[in-house]
């Protein structure tokens, strides 16, 4: 176990935040965590995995312990299903694309999605009408205090809406190190219903999609509209899309004809944040480094030298006016450090 010190975060979190960890270690192994969880010399510490998802807006005065452990192994197969065990250091969309490669279905929808699979039960990441949860099986995690391992069922994890039991009662208590998914092997379920998937597919002239080309077209459409965090700092998605009650929408439709919205249930109503916040006109402006991205209001993108704290000022702007505008709270998807 190599502890460093005074090391830079920029390269580890995708909004390229440079903020400085007091200390610092890499977790390739179960031995590596073992060894760092039962040290004493260092009581308080910090988990990071791929950095996607949060905005460090302070140095951090804490042991760092970066999860990089690595392997994907399938556990069991039929013809129909297969039950795969990855590590939480592995990228998500390399395995995503490890899936699409085997011919295993029910990841397509999550393409491109930036950050680690050891991440992704945290918030039930999710899009175009696909969540983590409807492949998930299990997860090992490793309580942070003790050492000691639990395997979390999906009941366990409790997910919702870029929510589970780890964002709520267990949040910074447990390492997770493993996740399950089963997949299809054959006659895959494809959802492309939602968003712009069916219409790319049928610019492209596909009839009869496959995995791989949900894949592909899920990978254009973010590619149109996402910036690549390799190319500008950013997290994806800063906010939750807000569910509203189907009265309060039928009110402000009457101010707002075009509202964009999404059916939950017969009384509750989801409305993309991204246009509240293009309607207040904040789509593609610029405070200093910190700004909202030209092509999606949703992200907001550090242009260079911005601080986590000039960001966090920013979204909290943008949430007080979208407040004031339509009377509805868009809360942060992204955790702020």
């Amino acid at each position: 176990m190599i502890i460093q010190e005074n090391i830079s975060l920029k390269a580890f979190n995708t909004f390229g935040i440079d903020v400085k960890a007091r200390y610092f270690t890499e977790v390739t192994t179960l031995e590596d965590l073992k060894a760092v969880l039962t040290q004493k010399e260092h009581p308080d510490k910090f988990i990071l995995g791929g950095g996607s998802n949060m905005l460090l807006t302070r140095n951090i005065d804490a042991l760092v312990v970066y999860i990089n452990l690595k392997g994907i192994e399938v556990i069991s197969s039929t013809e129909e299903e297969v039950d795969i065990a990855v590590r939480a250091g592995e990228n998500w969309h390399e395995f995503v694309c490890w899936c699409i490669e085997n011919n295993y279905g029910g990841l397509e929808n999550l393409s491109l999605i930036p950050g680690n699979v050891g991440t992704a039960p945290i918030q039930n990441i999710g899009a175009y009408g696909v969540e983590l949860k409807d492949v998930f099986i299990s997860c090992h995690a490793w309580h942070k205090e003790n050492a000691e391992e639990q395997v979390f069922s999906l009941e366990d994890c409790k997910f919702g809406y870029r929510d589970s039991v780890f964002k709520n009662e267990l949040k910074g208590k447990y390492i997770i190190t493993q996740v399950n998914f089963r997949l299809s092997r054959k006659d895959h379920k494809l959802n492309t219903s939602y968003g712009a998937i069916q219409q790319h597919l049928e610019d492209s002239n596909i009839n009869s999609p496959t995995i791989r080309d949900v894949s592909e077209a899920v990978i254009a459409i973010r590619r149109s509209k996402l910036p690549d965090p390799k190319e500008i700092g950013n997290s994806g998605s800063f906010f939750k899309n807000p569910v509203i009650s189907r009265l309060k929408f039928d009110s402000l439709l009457e101010k707002y004809p075009n509202m964009p919205s999404y059916r939950i249930s017969d009384t509750e109503i989801k409305v993309p944040a991204g246009w509240l916040i293009e309607q207040c006109g904040f789509k593609g402006k610029r405070f200093g480094d910190a700004g909202i991205h030209e092509r999606q209001a949703l992200v907001l993108v550090n242009h260079g030298n911005a601080s986590g704290k000039e960001i966090w000022q920013l979204a909290t702007e943008i949430r007080a006016t979208v407040k004031d505008t339509f009377d509805i709270d868009i809360e942060p998807e992204v955790n702020v450090i």
